[in-house]
C-alpha cells in the first residue's frame, strides 16, 4: 500500500483516478489547486482550466473526496501561476509566438511547485503522485522510467507530458491509461460521484488567449510573401500559424497566416500550400527517457496535441535543441508550440519549437 497525493480538478478523471486507487487499498489524499487570481477580468467561460468557476471546482471536488472517505487539501498557488504559466503566455503572444500553457503548467506547477507545497508547507510525506491524464508509465530496458500513451488512442494525453523529467517521472501513476472516457464515466456513476456528467474543460482560461494577453490594440501591416501590404491587423497576439479566420483581407484565393514577425509587427498571409514545411529546430530538449541521442535518429514528432505523430529524421544539438526532418511536409508549425519525441508509444521527451 502506497500513500499517494491526487491532483484533483473537481473533473471526472482525476475523481475516478482517486477512486480506482483508494479501492487498490492506498491511502489517498486529494489536493486541489488554487489558480485562479481574478485577474484578468473576463466574462466566464464555462469549464475552463482558469476562471471565476475554480470555486465550483473546488467544492466539487471536496464532495468527491467526502463521497469517497479520503482527506481533501487546497493548495494556494495563485501567486506561482501567474508567474510561471500566466506571464509566459502572454509574452509568448506578444512576441508572436503560440505557446501551450498546459505543457508548461504540468512541468512547472502541477507536478512541480503544487508537490513541493504539498511537501514542504503541509507537511504530507506521500510515496506517489497521480492525475487522470490518460497515459501510462513503462519501465525502459535503461532503468528510466517513461510515459506511454494510453491504450485508447482517441484520447491520449502524453503529449501535455513531454517536459516532465525523469525525477518527476519516478514517483507518478496514470491510473486511467487503459481506460476509455465513457467507461471512467461509466465508473464514477456506478459509484455515486455527482460529476460523473460534468463537461470537460474546453479552455485553459476563462475568455481565452485574448483575455490573458490583455493588451492595447497596436496595428501593423498584413503582407504576402513579397512584403506587399494587403491589409492592416490591430496586434500580432491576436494570429497563429494557419489561421485562416479573422485576417480581414477579402478578394481572391483563401489565405492563411504563414507567418509572424514581432520585430516588424507584421503578419504574413500567403497560401495554403505556404503552411507546410520539413524541418524545425526544437530548444531546450527535455530528454527523459533516454540520453540526448548521439547519432541522428528515426522517431516519431508530434507537433500539437491534435496532430498525429509523424516519422522523422532527430539530431540532437550541443546547445541542447534539436533538429527535425519530416519525410513529409507539416502544416502550420508554430514557433512556441511542443514537438515531442515518441519511439513508437513511448514519449522519450520534447521540446519548444523556436525555428
Amino acid at each position: 500500500m502506497k500513500k499517494v497525493v491526487v491532483g484533483m480538478s473537481g473533473g471526472v478523471d482525476s475523481s475516478v483516478a482517486a477512486l480506482l486507487l483508494r479501492n487498490e487499498g492506498h491511502q489517498v489524499i486529494g489536493v486541489t489547486m488554487s489558480i485562479y487570481s481574478g485577474k484578468p477580468a473576463a466574462a466566464p467561460i464555462v469549464d475552463s482550466c482558469y476562471g471565476p468557476g475554480e470555486k465550483d471546482d473546488i467544492e466539487e471536488a471536496a464532495r468527491v473526496c467526502a463521497r469517497l472517505g479520503i482527506e481533501h487539501r487546497v493548495v494556494d498557488l495563485r501567486a506561482e501561476y501567474r508567474a510561471l504559466v500566466l506571464d509566459y503566455t502572454r509574452e509568448e503572444y506578444l512576441s508572436g509566438r503560440t505557446p501551450n500553457p498546459c505543457i508548461l503548467c504540468n512541468r512547472r506547477v502541477k507536478f512541480g511547485v503544487l508537490l513541493d507545497r504539498v511537501s514542504q508547507e503541509a507537511g504530507i510525506q506521500f510515496d506517489a503522485f497521480a492525475t487522470g491524464h490518460y497515459c501510462r508509465i513503462v519501465v525502459r530496458e535503461n532503468g528510466r522510467r517513461a510515459i506511454r500513451r494510453a491504450s485508447a488512442d482517441g484520447k491520449d494525453q502524453s503529449y501535455f507530458l513531454c517536459m516532465l523529467t525523469q525525477d518527476q517521472l519516478q514517483r507518478v501513476m496514470f491510473p486511467l491509461g487503459e481506460l476509455t472516457k465513457p467507461q471512467v464515466r461509466t465508473i464514477a456513476r456506478e459509484a455515486g460521484l455527482s460529476n460523473h456528467d460534468r463537461p470537460e474543460s474546453q479552455d485553459f482560461a476563462a475568455g481565452g488567449y485574448r483575455a490573458v494577453v490583455s493588451a492595447p490594440e497596436k496595428e501593423g501591416p498584413i503582407t504576402d510573401a513579397q512584403g506587399k501590404v494587403i491589409g492592416t491587423h490591430k496586434g500580432i497576439w491576436g494570429y497563429t500559424i494557419g489561421q485562416r479566420r479573422g485576417l480581414g483581407v477579402g478578394g481572391g484565393d483563401a489565405l492563411y497566416v504563414t507567418g509572424i514577425d514581432a520585430a516588424t509587427n507584421t503578419v504574413v498571409a500567403g497560401p495554403e500550400h505556404h503552411l507546410y514545411r520539413t524541418e524545425l529546430t526544437a530548444k531546450e530538449v527535455n530528454w527523459a527517457a533516454i540520453d540526448p541521442p548521439r547519432e541522428p535518429t528515426r522517431l516519431d514528432v508530434k507537433i500539437r496535441y491534435r496532430n498525429p505523430a509523424a516519422a522523422a529524421l532527430v539530431t540532437a544539438l550541443p546547445d541542447g535543441g534539436a533538429s527535425v526532418v519530416f519525410d513529409e511536409p507539416q502544416r502550420a508549425i508554430a514557433r512556441g508550440q511542443w514537438a515531442a519525441f515518441y519511439e513508437g508509444d513511448v514519449l522519450l521527451g520534447g521540446g519548444p519549437i523556436a525555428d
